[in-house]
């Protein structure tokens, strides 16, 4: 999988990793992918919920070492 945008959210905390995954998804064009790396637990749920509304592609998710990889495709 090709990634196009890495989004550096690690030691932030609800609402940031969101606001800088919509910031990074706006520079994007359609099929690109993001990837969205957070240390924030509440990301697991947030971040899905927030791509279904958004009516982005949740490619894959990771989580290793209290990290959290979401590979978003716009």
């Amino acid at each position: 999988m090709n990634i196009d945008l890495t989004v550096d959210a690690k030691g932030l905390s609800c609402p940031m990793p969101i606001v800088k995954a919509k910031k990074g998804m706006d520079t994007l064009n359609e099929g690109q992918v993001m990837m969205l790396v957070t240390t924030d637990k509440g990301s697991v749920s947030d971040f899905p919920s927030w791509i279904n509304r958004m009516k982005y592609e949740l490619v894959k998710t990771e989580e290793a070492n209290g990290e959290y990889r979401f590979f978003v495709k716009k």
